[in-house]
């Protein structure tokens, strides 16, 4: 019977090939805690949570101590029973949105193995892979341009830059840089990451747009709680700015949807709480005609595995920022998702593919 029958959660700390630096936070190791989920039927589900306690507020204790507590009131419940299950997790603590993720990943990687199909395709199927952008580090102007050349050298046609951690101005020389760089050849988005006030916003970006940066989009200009603030840098300016850190939850998203405060919406399970959570925010904006990212934390490939089944099954997400693990010194994931260059590809095997018996192996190892 496809039972909950079981949690355990795990430990991993995977170090990065170079640090990585926001307006934020500085990253040296992707942390996380692994859930994973069983079946009276023998089954297998895993999901992550890394704690971005600068954006979600969830520390590495607290989500295994807020994954645990979900877990243990879903055992003895059927997966068949969807809503059911999903209500569960959400009503059992308040907040946690990253535990809750991780949870619901497990889920949803059971849910689609019962089914006998890919998560992306019992999700709808609507893309067979996709293409990821790869982030530049906030750093000096001379390092951010030298990264951007060794990016597109390495086949990446879309380039995310972080922005936002000192001054608009050295953010302007940063941008000169790595056009100075790369030319037109790739494609800039730009991630304040919160870093601007909205007239300095406003200021900044419209310098930009008189020099002919050509900057796609411009990611959360402005902190998180201002959204008058964010849908003043959207009236007064004609490059696209997209929310990320202003929307955890459909309520969220509603309230920029019907301000008008922004342009796109990023999309991470992380902050939803999840799968069950992102496709709802997902349908409203598809409904207000705003098309969505969807991005990660730093992350292992098995966060990423379920983001990017999500993302690939929607057409309304167009856009997608799923570059963590390739940040990463070692893939501990057997399975999942695959790289090929910027290209992402899913396997054909149900749920999220993953080797099961080799990953709860190499679990145990790191954890002693």
């Amino acid at each position: 019977m496809p039972i909950l029958s079981s949690i355990e959660t795990f430990r991993v700390a995977v170090p990065l090939k170079k640090p990585f630096k926001t307006a934020l936070r500085t990253v040296e190791a992707a942390e996380a805690i692994i859930v994973h989920l069983a079946t009276q039927d023998g089954r297998s589900g895993f999901g992550e949570a890394p704690p971005t306690h600068v954006i979600t507020g969830d520390t590495l204790d607290g989500i295994e101590r807020a994954a645990q507590l979900i877990g243990a009131g879903l055992i003895g419940m059927d997966i068949r029973r969807h809503e059911q299950l999903f209500d569960k997790l959400h009503k059992t603590i308040v907040g946690n949105t990253s535990a809750k993720a991780a949870v619901d990943m497990a889920l949803y990687d059971l849910i689609a193995q019962q089914a006998g199909m890919p998560l992306t395709q019992y999700l709808g199927g609507y893309r067979e892979s996709i293409e990821t952008d790869y982030t530049v580090s906030v750093n000096a102007p001379e390092e951010m341009a030298q990264d951007a050349a060794d990016y597109e050298q390495d086949g990446f046609t879309v380039l995310k830059v972080k922005v936002g951690i000192d001054t608009p101005e050295q953010d302007l020389r940063r941008i000169q840089a790595i056009r100075d760089r790369v030319g037109n050849r790739v494609t800039l988005r730009l991630d304040a990451n919160q870093g601007w006030d909205p007239k300095s916003a406003v200021r900044t970006i419209r310098k930009m747009e008189d020099a002919g940066y050509g900057i796609e989009l411009i990611e959360q200009p402005v902190p998180a709680n201002d959204i008058e603030g964010m849908k003043f840098v959207t009236e007064q300016t004609m490059t696209p700015i997209m929310a990320d850190e202003s929307v955890f939850s459909p309520v969220d998203a509603k309230r920029v949807l019907e301000m008008r405060a922004a342009d796109l919406i990023n999309i991470k399970l992380m902050k939803a709480g999840g799968i069950h959570k992102a496709l709802k925010i997902n349908a409203l904006a598809e409904t207000f005609g705003v098309p969505c990212m969807t991005g990660s934390m730093i992350e292992t490939k098995l966060g990423l595995s379920a983001a990017a089944h999500f993302a690939a099954s929607q057409p309304n997400v167009t856009r997608f920022d799923f570059d963590a693990p390739l940040m990463l010194k070692e893939d501990i994931l057997p399975g999942g998702i695959q790289y090929c260059g910027k290209t992402v590809r899913f396997s054909e095997e149900p749920g999220l593919g993953i080797d099961a018996e080799r990953f709860l192996e190499t679990l145990r190892e790191w954890r002693g």
